[in-house]
């Protein structure tokens, strides 16, 4: 959807919104930030999610040669506009360790079922529909009995233990992902169970059990974050897989996730049904990822040691059987990104405050990049104003503002350059930061840095599938955003003084 903005109506409304002398260009300085602003064109962001979605990327999963390709190509827009390198040793990349493994053609998911009369017929699962391969399984084959583990925790402080009374030696356990609380219904009581809901701790549990593999009721997506054991087998499977394994054992799947929530008691059993699981994968300890961060570097002596953070991942999950190209997730984070970055760089007059511009590897892989970032930032937390992230802001009609009701002052700024100019449906939302990390933004929501981490909504957004591809991308949607985005950057960093950006809290 376009919207009309009358260039009057444009002129009128730039004095409401940003302080004269804030930012200014040859001539009228309202007439200089809105051409500006108007140079941020869905035609040009739809390119950049082209480009990065290619098949010469592969996927973008950090540690892989596709995704060093995409990180160049990236810092080569940065390096044409002007900006300055700010990773290491005077480079465009802030560099990090992080494992990975590479998942090629050829899995299997097939379920045994043995008759009457000891014929045994055989259930082969649709990739992607019904099961899509562990993003880090060991490469092989197992075929064993099935016992389901529920959340697969062994908490004995709990009281709760879903692997006592059951042997999984030598089995594949079906397992569900996340904990039987949730921070939004049990906020008192989550934190006890939150180290229980990492994927890490369910694959390292079953291992420890003597389990040999897993069927884990997550999607089916890709998913890379997790751990990686050279003996164990696994892959992701829906509700299709979940009812299957339960047939026939007097017991329905969904009822039995229920019971386990209402009850907090375990409901392991032994199902009755053999599977096969087949993945052919490569694993790489060695591998070794980066972010990418440029500087446009503020214009007053003193402000320019404070900073505004615009972040969005570049990685997404690679190939698993088959590339997952991450169109939405994230090449619209990383095609808006540059969009502001262009816009903010070509102002005649420059920004009073420095603008940080860092495209996060390992998103995807346990939010490494960002972590990392955090550990070794180019200008300390102390001087960082905010982070403003996007992630998956390319499907759909209308925007998301996580986080904007608990930095109300932050989320002003936004809110004004949309209602003056834009005119696009942004909702404020809270977020209660308790669970495990699932953004970028979260790590530094923890470190009390003001935050608002965006994406869009309004249309079926595939996730971390084949389909999330070109296809499925809003130009205009991406274009709204990096203009909004365009207009808060210019008063944030424009500002001799900016209110407390932390008022309303961070958790």
């Amino acid at each position: 959807m376009s919207f009309i903005r009358p260039t009057v109506c444009l002129l009128l409304c730039w004095g409401m919104l940003i302080p004269s002398g804030v930012v200014r260009a040859t001539g009228s300085p309202e007439r200089g930030v809105t051409q500006r602003m108007h140079t941020i064109s869905s035609h040009r962001l739809h390119e950049y999610v082209a480009e990065l979605t290619a098949p010469a990327y592969s996927g973008r999963l950090t540690g892989t040669t596709g995704y060093r390709a995409a990180a160049q190509w990236v810092a080569e827009r940065f390096r044409r506009w002007g900006m300055e390198p700010a990773g290491d040793d005077g480079s465009w990349f802030q560099h990090f360790d992080i494992p990975y493994t590479l998942v090629f053609p050829g899995s299997v998911v097939r379920l045994h079922l043995t008759q009457d009369n000891g014929q045994v017929i055989c259930k082969d699962y649709r990739y992607e529909e019904e099961y899509i391969p562990g993003s880090t399984s060991a490469s092989g084959e197992v075929t064993a009995e099935v016992v389901y583990v529920g959340y697969g925790i062994s908490a004995p402080e709990l009281g709760f233990d879903e692997y006592a009374g059951v042997n999984v030696a030598g089995k594949i356990v079906l397992m569900e992902p996340e904990v039987p609380v949730s921070p939004e219904t049990h906020a008192d009581m989550f934190s006890a169970w939150r180290p229980y809901s990492f994927h890490q701790y369910k694959l390292r549990n079953a291992v420890a059990h003597g389990a040999r593999g897993m069927l884990y009721n997550y999607g089916p997506i890709a998913n890379p974050n997790n751990a990686y054991d050279p003996n164990f087998i696994y892959s992701h499977v829906g509700d299709v897989v979940a009812a299957d394994l339960f047939a026939g054992t007097g017991r329905e799947h969904a009822i039995v996730v229920k019971e386990i929530r209402e009850t907090l008691q375990p409901r392991s059993a032994t199902l009755g049904k053999t599977v096969t699981i087949r993945n052919h994968t490569e694993h790489h300890p060695e591998g070794r990822g980066c972010n990418v961060l440029a500087l446009l570097p503020g214009h007053d002596p003193e402000l320019r040691q404070e900073v505004i953070i615009v972040g969005a991942h570049l990685d997404h999950v690679g190939r698993c059987d088959e590339i997952m190209p991450g169109a939405n997730d994230n090449a619209s984070g990383i095609a808006v990104l540059l969009g502001v970055a262009e816009a903010l760089a070509g102002l005649e007059e420059p920004l009073q405050r420095s603008v940080l511009f860092i495209c996060f590897g390992a998103e995807e892989q346990a939010l490494v990049g960002s972590q990392h970032y955090l550990a070794q930032p180019v200008f300390p937390l102390a001087q960082t104003r905010c982070l403003l992230n996007l992630d998956g802001v390319g499907c759909g009609d209308k925007l998301s503002a996580m986080a904007a009701e608990n930095f109300p002052a932050l989320w002003e700024f936004i809110r004004r350059a949309n209602a003056n100019y834009v005119h696009r449906t942004v909702t404020p939302r809270l977020f209660h930061n308790l669970a495990r990390p699932r953004l970028d933004a979260a790590w530094f929501m923890w470190r009390e840095i003001p935050t608002i981490s965006f994406s869009s909504y309004g249309a079926p957004c595939p996730y971390h599938v084949t389909r999330d591809n070109l296809d499925i991308i809003t130009p205009e949607i991406m274009e709204d955003l990096g203009q909004i985005l365009f207009l808060a950057i210019a008063e944030l960093a424009g500002q001799a003084e900016l209110p407390d950006l932390k008022n309303g809290g961070h958790r």
